[in-house]
């Protein structure tokens, strides 16, 4: 099977997608997309106000250090609105593998009470060549321990961003 652009998650309400899906303008109006998540700092034309669609912007890169959990009830709060106004919902990254599953695995945690791993088989079981980076990964436990709603002087946060700052700077040592 070849790799898709756009994956359905909910039927008619949330897909999960690549960059390409995200600049299709078919493939949005043939699934009236709303709103757009988009967990990249590529342009789409979603960006220019008379597109219609709401966006929410997450400009990070695909990097298991990449802080996403910061921005992860953000994502959740957007995607329940734009369902609850009877929104349809893109979340998209590059190639639809990592950076948006794990996004789209965050609401699924919230939305249903399901662990991180329950919740990255249920995005795998739509859309089989995702693969969320290990640090993704990490940061949808810690989402799920800090009960959705991480913030920037939580102190399961503050310790994590602390590993990984120590991380870094250990790997810019040698």
């Amino acid at each position: 099977m070849g790799w898709k652009n756009v994956s359905t998650i909910i039927e008619g309400r949330l897909y999960l997608g690549s960059i390409v899906a995200a600049r299709s303008t078919r493939a949005l109006s043939e699934r009236r997309i709303t709103h757009i998540v988009s967990v990249c700092t590529e342009p789409i034309p979603a960006d220019l106000p008379e597109s219609g669609i709401r966006q929410l912007r997450i400009p990070i890169e695909d990097v298991d250090y990449a802080d996403l959990l910061i921005h992860l009830p953000g994502a959740v709060r957007f995607i329940r609105q734009a369902l609850q106004e009877q929104g349809v919902v893109l979340v998209h990254c590059g190639q639809g593998l990592s950076r948006s599953a794990a996004v789209v695995a965050a609401y699924l945690m919230y939305s249903k009470h399901i662990s991180a791993t329950a919740a990255l088989e249920e995005v795998r079981s739509a859309r089989e060549q995702t693969w969320v980076n290990p640090g993704f990964q990490e940061q949808l436990v810690l989402f799920e321990l800090c009960r959705y709603n991480p913030t920037s002087n939580d102190g399961i946060y503050l310790a994590w961003r602390h590993k990984i700052t120590n991380q870094l700077a250990g790997q810019s040592q040698t």
